[in-house]
């Protein structure tokens, strides 16, 4: 009897074992199909291009490549066109993020009112964002030509002769008017299904105390709401800082790309000349890796500073508030 007691715990024992390496090796079967893209998609380009932003590769001859170290960063910080670049593309997240969020929110507290022909209207916004791109910002140029365009034609029944240069002079303030009407709809959206998650009986007990609409919005939904707000505002700031279509086909001409006028050249329309006109692989990636670390800093900084305007339900150990 003492002698079976322990070939049973030894026999029980290789039977746990093998269940382990059976859950293991069923484990890494379902994750290999996304470790594999992981490795490959991911993980060996990222160390491509940063092997290459310290060298000349131009895109085509690899027997001329050779180290040059920290030159192309050094470069990016005397090249004017990169810092005008960077500088607009500040001044567009400046005037596109805000105006994106308050935008999107509004669109949600209108559209989660109980009122007739909601689901209409909810459909009707969120078409844009669903429409391809392509096709939104070659109507917008018909709309918005200086000599041709649908705008000019009804300012000029204003005022005889107008002909504003909305693709040119004006381009930045199109092309976030362009950027509003493709992604409201889809902040709209996540918007309302936060706003659709606030517990009724929190705005009921509210409006019994006297509260009125604005003082609910101030003290109950925008606290309630301010996790999903900040993650909005993280990726519209990362968006708006890699925006490259729109002002590229903004400028296009006969269905060629051109350079987009100066209002418009953004930091990410600076990479793209770099890399395919110039055929600075090796600078243009440089520029890439900088754009990395800057929206890094600043995604920190929001995270950051996350905890004086951030309200969750539970703390950072789990536990109610």
């Amino acid at each position: 009897m003492e002698t079976a007691r322990p070939m049973a715990l030894r026999t029980g024992e290789r039977r746990r074992i093998s269940r382990m390496r059976q859950r293991q090796i069923t484990f890494f079967l379902f994750i290999a199909p996304w470790l594999t893209g992981f490795v490959f998609l991911q993980a060996l380009p990222l160390l491509v291009g940063l092997l290459t932003s310290f060298t000349n590769y131009d895109g085509l001859n690899l027997d001329s490549v050779r180290f040059v170290g920290l030159r192309n960063y050094v470069r990016a910080f005397s090249d004017p066109d990169t810092g005008y670049s960077f500088s607009r593309t500040l001044l567009w997240s400046a005037l596109n993020v805000p105006l994106w969020l308050v935008g999107a929110f509004g669109l949600a507290l209108l559209l989660n009112r109980d009122m007739k022909g909601r689901g209409i209207f909810r459909t009707l916004l969120y078409i844009p964002s669903v429409v391809p791109v392509v096709a939104t910002i070659w109507v917008w140029r018909i709309f918005l030509d200086t000599n041709y365009g649908a705008l000019n034609g009804m300012l000029s029944l204003v005022r005889p002769g107008t002909a504003v240069p909305f693709l040119t002079d004006h381009a930045l303030q199109s092309l976030t008017a362009i950027a509003l009407w493709t992604g409201l709809g889809s902040g709209m959206v996540i918007f309302l299904a936060g706003l659709q998650g606030i517990s009724t009986e929190l705005v009921e007990a509210a409006r019994l105390d006297g509260a009125n609409r604005l003082q609910i919005t101030q003290h109950i939904t925008l606290p309630l709401m301010s996790p999903i707000i900040f993650f909005q505002f993280v990726l519209a700031l990362i968006a708006s800082f890699q925006q490259l279509v729109i002002p590229l086909l903004l400028s296009s001409i006969g269905g060629q790309i051109s350079v987009p006028p100066r209002s418009s050249y953004l930091y990410m329309v600076h990479v793209y000349q770099q890399i395919f006109v110039n055929q600075r692989f090796g600078y243009g990636t440089a520029l890439l890796w900088l754009l990395f670390v800057v929206i890094l800093v600043l995604t920190l900084i929001i995270f950051r500073t996350s905890r004086y305007w951030v309200h969750y339900e539970t703390d950072q150990e789990g536990g109610k508030r």
